[in-house]
C-alpha cells in the first residue's frame, strides 16, 4: 500500500514499498497527482509490468553524453588529439540544444521539433542539410541505446528516435572536374609552393585512398615490389577495417619519386596546411565547389568506367564495407559495357 504525506506547504510525497522491487518513491504539486501515479505503479507491480524511471527522471542527456565520451566512445571511435572527429561535433549539437532535458522527458515530440529546427533554422544557428541532422539523430539514438544497454536506465516511452521521421540521407557528391577543368588544377598544383600538394592529388586518384588515410601512410606500409600499400591501423582507417591498396603504374612513380621524410611518413604534411593549398589551387585555377575528398570519387569513376572491375573488386580498391556505397558507379560499368554490345 502507497504511502501519501504531505511535504511542505505545495508538495505530496509518495512511497511505495513492494516486496521484490526497490522502494519507490515521487514528489507531486497535488494529491490527486500523487494518487493516480500510486495506483498505476502499484497496479503495475501486480501484474509484474512495473519499471522504475526514476534513474531516466534524474539523469540529463548532458550526463548521458559524458559518461558516452568517457565509457562508450573510445572504444568505438577514433580519438585524434585535436579533437575534431565527426561525432564530437554531434555530441556538442545534442548537448546545446537538450542537453538541460532528463531522459524521461525526451520524447518523439521534443526530437521531431529538434530534427525540424535543425534544418531550418533559426537566428541563433543557421539552417544545415538535412544529411547532417540525419546522422546527429543516428547518434542520439546510438547514445540512448548506450544508456538502456550500458546504464541499465529505463526509458519511459523507449527510444524516441526510432518513432519519427529520419531526414533524407542526401545524395553522394558527383562533382568531377572537366577536361579542361583538371588540366587548370593540375597546373596550379604542379605550381604550388608546398611540394607535397600534387603528388598528394595524384595518390589520391591512383589509389581511392582517404585524405587521413593517405597522410597517415608510413613507408613501411609501402610495399614497391609487391605494388601494395598496407592500411594496418583500425584508428587511422574511417570504417576501421585494415586492408590492402593496389598500387597502379602511375602510383608506384610517384612513391619511387617522393623523397624519404625522416619522420618515415610519406606525405609529411598537416592536414590543414595541405588544405589550403589545395584550396588555393583550386582558386587560381578558377576551379568551384571541388573538395579533396572529390578525388576519392574520380578514382572510383575512372576504375568503374574501365568496364574489367566488378562491384567486389571496386570495394576491395575503396574499402567500402558495403556494396550500397558503390551503387552509383554500376551506372559507368553499365555505360562501357553497352558500348562493347556495339
Amino acid at each position: 500500500m502507497a504511502t501519501i504525506r504531505k511535504k511542505g506547504d505545495f508538495q505530496w510525497h509518495v512511497q511505495i514499498r513492494r516486496k521484490g522491487y526497490p522502494n519507490q518513491t515521487r514528489t507531486f504539486m497535488y494529491r490527486e497527482d500523487a494518487e493516480k501515479w500510486a495506483r498505476a505503479a502499484e497496479r503495475d507491480m501486480d501484474v509484474g509490468t512495473f519499471t522504475s524511471a526514476a534513474d531516466a527522471e534524474r539523469t540529463t542527456l548532458r550526463d548521458l553524453i559524458k559518461d558516452f565520451k568517457v565509457e562508450f566512445a573510445p572504444h568505438h571511435y577514433r580519438v585524434r588529439d585535436d579533437e575534431k572527429e565527426a561525432w564530437r561535433f554531434q555530441l556538442a549539437r545534442l548537448d546545446d540544444a537538450l542537453g538541460d532535458y532528463s531522459l524521461a522527458a525526451l520524447d518523439q515530440k521534443l526530437i521531431a521539433s529538434y530534427r525540424d529546427g535543425r534544418i531550418k533554422g533559426n537566428k541563433d544557428r543557421s539552417a544545415v542539410s538535412e544529411s547532417t541532422v540525419r546522422k546527429e539523430l543516428y547518434m542520439l539514438s546510438k547514445v540512448l541505446g548506450f544508456a538502456q544497454t550500458e546504464k541499465g536506465i529505463v526509458l519511459p516511452r523507449g527510444n524516441p528516435v526510432e518513432r519519427i521521421r529520419k531526414p533524407s540521407d542526401g545524395k553522394g557528391r558527383e562533382r568531377r572536374l572537366t577536361a579542361e577543368e583538371w588540366q587548370a588544377f593540375e597546373s596550379e598544383c604542379r605550381a604550388s609552393r608546398n611540394p607535397w600538394l600534387w603528388p598528394a592529388v595524384q595518390l589520391a586518384v591512383e589509389t581511392a585512398m582517404r585524405q587521413g588515410e593517405l597522410l597517415s601512410l608510413t613507408w613501411a606500409q609501402v610495399n614497391i615490389k609487391r605494388k601494395l600499400a598496407m592500411l594496418t591501423d583500425p584508428e587511422k582507417i574511417k570504417n576501421e577495417e585494415p586492408r590492402a591498396v593496389p598500387l597502379s603504374s602511375t602510383a608506384l612513380e610517384v612513391f619511387k619519386a617522393l623523397p624519404r621524410a625522416v619522420s618515415g611518413v610519406v606525405l609529411p604534411v598537416e592536414r590543414l596546411t595541405l588544405y589550403h593549398a589545395f584550396r588555393y589551387a583550386c582558386d587560381r585555377a578558377k576551379v568551384k565547389n571541388f573538395t579533396f575528398h572529390d578525388l576519392r570519387h574520380e578514382a572510383l569513376s575512372r576504375l568503374a568506367e574501365r568496364g574489367d572491375f566488378t562491384v567486389l573488386e571496386l570495394a576491395a580498391v575503396s574499402g567500402h564495407k558495403t556494396l550500397q556505397m558503390l551503387k552509383r558507379y554500376t551506372h559507368l560499368q553499365a555505360e562501357k559495357l553497352a558500348q562493347k554490345l556495339g
